[in-house]
Formats: structure tokens, sequence, C-alpha cells
């Protein structure tokens, strides 16, 4: 790929404060969410592999999402850590665009991941007595080879289209990363086809996981509203609840920096969100499906025993 000529061969990125105190006091904070992040989800992965009562594939599905969030938490709070501590905010070229890829990659990723756990709750429900040969692990694995690639395929597109933006105004990011929507507003001139881009990444990576998503809900429901004994519905829609949670807190966020009007945009809020679901989400994801999960909980206890 070949990009065009272009002044800036570096970025600055403001991040969150100028203030030194508060530079430390989110080191302190940004640290410890991300040991935590690092150690709920090596721990949910490593009770996946050795408790071989979460050998099915809702765990398999949750043991390659705790995996995805390991990678996409790093490739963000490394970088805010340095930042912090550092009076040097700035980030390459190279390391702009690399920033870009893999998170664009794995977010999207995590996009797709999320829908083939939806259908997998809903074969859970639908088909509770042959789920294991409904399910088999040659096609978990190829749902979730397919979730990388249809992530890092759409990712290449977009990064494939910015590298041959001309970056020659201002190399300030008022923001904590390397996006999509800072990077636009450094571009000097016309950007061919911007808002077909960013359809493109809509559509493809955020509305139809969400329809997909949406149709397997349907049909949970409907197989749900067939059962006669409460308990039993009740104990059917709990097998739901952490995915609907996870799903929930993912997309409402990336919805509400990418698909509102751009009229209603704000740094700072924008901000939020963003830390929302690229730091602090990835922590949040072990304890959304261990904390009301009796299996995990027996695998904690065995794994300490």
């Amino acid at each position: 790929m070949e990009r065009s000529n272009h002044t800036v061969t570096e970025f600055i990125l403001l991040g969150f404060t100028s203030d030194p105190t508060m530079q430390l006091v989110l080191f302190v904070l940004f640290l410890g969410v991300y040991s935590m992040t690092l150690l709920g989800n090596t721990t949910l992965i490593i009770l996946i592999c050795n408790d071989s009562r979460l050998h099915t594939p809702m765990y398999f599905f949750i043991g390659n999402l705790s995996f995805l969030d390991l990678w996409y938490s790093s490739v963000y709070t490394p970088k805010i850590l340095v930042n912090c501590i550092s009076e040097d905010k700035s980030i390459s070229y190279a390391g702009c665009i690399c920033q870009l890829f893999f998170s664009g990659g794995l977010a999207y990723s995590e996009c797709y991941l999320l829908t083939a756990m939806a259908y997998d709750r809903y074969v859970a429900i639908s088909r509770p007595l042959v789920y294991s040969q409904a399910m088999p692990i040659k096609l978990c694995a190829f749902l979730v080879i397919s979730s990388y690639l249809g992530g890092f395929i759409n990712c290449f597109i977009m990064t494939k289209r910015i590298i041959t933006w001309n970056f020659c105004k201002d190399n300030v990011i008022e923001d904590f990363f390397c996006d999509f929507l800072p990077l636009v507003k450094l571009v000097c001139g016309k950007i061919d086809n911007y808002q077909g881009l960013l359809y493109f990444l809509l559509v493809s990576n955020v509305m139809t996981p969400i329809a997909l998503i949406l149709a397997s809900y349907v049909f949970i429901i409907a197989t749900i509203l067939k059962i006669r004994n409460t308990q039993s519905r009740l104990k059917a829609f709990s097998t739901c609840s952490s995915h609907l949670i996870s799903v929930t807190l993912y997309y409402g966020s990336i919805l509400y920096i990418y698909a509102r009007p751009r009229s209603n945009y704000s740094v700072g809020s924008d901000k939020i969100v963003s830390t929302f679901y690229t730091v602090v989400f990835p922590m949040l994801n072990p304890m959304i499906y261990s904390l009301r999960n009796k299996d995990v909980k027996e695998a904690v206890k065995k794994l300490l025993k």
C-alpha cells in the first residue's frame, strides 16, 4: 500500500488533562483497571482450559472473548500509561496507523464474536438436548475465525483508505488514541467518499451484527414463551442475561460515538465513552460472565484447592 505525501511524521495525543496531579491520579486509575483486566481475563481463560465442566461451546466463546479483550486492552492502555507520566505525548505516524488498524480490527472482531455468541444462546435454548451436537467444536472454531477475519478485513479496507489521506494540518489529536474521527479533522483538502466509508463501517461492523443479534433474540424469546413452567422460563432467560448486558454496554457506547449526528459532537463526552469501551469494558467482561455463574465459581474453588 502506498500513502500520499504529507508533512506530518508524528501526532500529539492530548489525552485527558495537562494537570500533572490529575495525570498521576489517572495513571494509578488506569494501571489498576489494566491490572484487573489482565488478571480477570487470564484467570477466566485458565479456568476454561483446565476445568472439563467448562469445555462447552458457550465457554469456548467466552474464553475467546477474554483473549480478544486482553489483546484489545493492550493496544490502548500501555500508551495511555506512558502519556500520563511522560512529557512526550507524541506517537509516530506508523505507530498511529498500527494502533488504528489493530484497535479497529479487534473492535470489529468483538462485534462479530458477540453475534456468534447470540447464535450460540439461540441454539442452547431452542435445542437443549442436542446442544453439543448442534454446536460442534469445528463450527465454534469456524465462527471465531470468521469473526477475526471479518473484523480485520474491514479494518484493512479502512486503513488502506486512511493512509492515502494527506495530513498536513495540525498534528494534535484531541483524544488519547488514534481513531477514525479525530484523524478526519486533521486531513488537508476534501476527503473523497468519507461519508460512504463511515457508513460502510457502521453497516458492516455494527448495524448488521446488531440485526443478527436481535433476530437471534426474537427466536429466543419465542422459544422461551412456549415454556409453560415459570421457573424454567427464568432459567432459560438467565443463560442469556450476561450476553445481553455485554451487548448492551458495548454496542451502546459504540453507537453513541459513531452513529449520532456530528452536530452533537463533544470531545469531552466522547473521551469518556471511548474510555469505557476501550479500557473499562474489557475489565468488566470477566465479571459479567462469572459473578452469577455457578460453573465458574465451582471452577475457581477447584483451582484454589
